[in-house]
């Protein structure tokens, strides 16, 4: 498989989404309430539907893993010839508001691990890309995650899902550990963007829990060629079906884990 191959294809696919999602922007008719699972728009299927169409049509025989196809048919089958993993649109509710924080995650999967990650936002004009082995980078140019290792310094990010008030309390209760010992958390409202944000250096470091493989595939492969780890809430490696994602460079990583742990005592 030429993974460089399959980054230019991907690039391609996700600039005829951004093209989906900026015609829909603002302008929408159709919005529904998927069960736990957040709004859907007409934007996101349409998105997802070109993405879609374009991949299988250039590389027959590879399975697509979409998250509105996925909520539709509930399948996820593996391919020996490769899997795809995307979120057409990422950040539904901005959208649906008009916050212009949303994009495109693509990740392609090979003998079950993340080798091709894209991340398209459409209203910057950026598009970060990373092939395993061979860095991150954002429109062409190299990114690496913040060095900085004093925990009272850091900018951090994290997101929250309302709807099991449960998982909702124990989350309040990690940001609470955390808040006071940063600089600052933000709350975008898109996990691969902030992915990208972790990649680039913006974010020192984010967590989330109850995340998707579309939300994560291709961020958490940024993350890695930017020199960042990413971890489960337990500590363990990630992969893209963990449910629960720490990333950032090894010191903030290891300083929200401890928070973590604080709170579980």
């Amino acid at each position: 498989m030429d993974f460089n191959q399959v980054l230019h294809e991907s690039i391609k696919a996700c600039r005829l989404g951004r093209k989906v999602l900026l015609d829909y922007f603002g302008e929408l008719k159709n919005v529904e309430d998927k069960f736990h699972a957040g709004l859907v728009s007409e934007g996101d299927k349409e998105s997802e539907r070109v993405i879609k169409n374009y991949l299988l049509d250039k590389f027959p025989g590879t399975f697509f893993l979409g998250e509105e196809t996925f909520f539709a048919n509930k399948e996820d089958k593996s391919s020996q010839q490769g899997k795809w993993i995307c979120d057409p649109l990422d950040g539904t509710t901005n959208y649906v508001h008009q916050f212009p924080v949303f994009c495109i995650s693509l990740a392609f999967e090979w003998q079950n691990q993340v080798q091709v990650g894209v991340i398209d936002v459409p209203i910057l004009n950026e598009t970060y890309t990373a092939v395993r082995g061979h860095g991150a980078f954002v429109n062409g140019k190299p990114i690496h995650v913040n060095k900085n290792t004093d925990f009272s310094k850091s900018l951090l990010a994290t997101g929250f899902f309302p709807d099991d008030k449960q998982e909702l309390a124990e989350q309040l209760q990690y940001f609470g550990s955390i808040v006071g010992d940063c600089r600052g958390v933000r709350r975008a409202g898109a996990a691969a963007y902030d992915l990208c944000q972790v990649a680039r250096g913006v974010f020192d470091g984010f967590w989330e829990k109850n995340l998707s493989p579309w939300d994560v595939a291709a961020g958490q492969i940024l993350v890695e060629e930017a020199g960042g780890i990413v971890r489960s809430y337990k500590n363990e490696t990630h992969t893209p079906y963990s449910r629960s994602l720490v990333a950032g460079n090894a010191s903030i990583v290891d300083g929200i884990l401890k928070r973590f742990i604080s709170v579980k005592k």
